[in-house]
């Protein structure tokens, strides 16, 4: 990349807050650089002061993740510890974008692992970036599986990670509402922090008491 062609990519990128631009230049970067260069400009512009230029590092970090394990260690140690909510939100994307590049399944030690992580941002980074959890390879044919991860989590210390957790289940729950009723019925909902989830997970679904669970409409 010429110093020309970066100086006219930091400008369009610094113009105004907009995600999506974010993204397609770092992907215009990834399938025209080479994966060290892309790890070395992922680099430079994360050490940037602008949130914008340090947003297009972290989509390159996720996009190189697969084929470089210390760009997924970054993600993992250090992108997790800046406040900015717009950083941690494409963290999530991030992370998302080397599971669909790594293969879902393949993930899954990977995804256990963020999910076991002492660190808020990290867990929800997989929570957040996975929804729609079921409309991912892998997780679309075994939504159980979706639902046994994310319910593990019910408890969890953080609010932040609590709601992503509840709206992810909620997510589920239009598609497989007897699914996630019949996982919410096994919940001690006399614990706050799980009635909380519960509340959220719960928003589509009535019991009916007869052994079936539908859709709430209207909703």
């Amino acid at each position: 990349m010429t110093t020309e062609r970066k100086e006219e990519l930091i400008r369009r990128i610094t113009e105004k807050e907009n995600f999506p631009l974010a993204r397609n230049e770092a992907n215009q970067i990834f399938h025209s650089e080479s994966l060290d260069d892309c790890l070395d400009y992922a680099f430079e512009f994360y050490q940037s002061d602008n949130t914008q230029v340090q947003i297009l590092g972290v989509f390159l970090f996720g996009l190189i993740a697969e084929k470089r394990p210390n760009a997924l260690q970054f993600l993992r140690n250090t992108v997790r510890q800046k406040g900015d909510w717009r950083v941690q939100e494409i963290l999530a994307m991030a992370f998302d974008s080397f599971c669909k590049a790594n293969g879902y399944e393949q993930s899954l030690p990977i995804i256990k692992e963020w999910l076991g992580d002492n660190r808020p941002n990290v867990r929800r980074a997989v929570t957040e970036g996975l929804r729609i959890w079921t409309g991912r390879p892998y997780f679309k044919e075994h939504p159980e599986i979706a639902v046994s991860l994310l319910s593990e989590l019910r408890q969890d210390e953080s609010e932040y990670v609590r709601k992503s957790v509840g709206n992810a289940l909620r997510d589920i729950s239009k598609k497989y509402p007897a699914m996630i009723a019949e996982e919410l019925k096994k919940w001690d909902t006399s614990i706050k922090h799980v009635n909380q989830v519960y509340k959220l997970a719960s928003k589509f679904i009535i019991d009916l008491g007869d052994g079936k669970d539908e859709r709430k409409q209207g909703i």
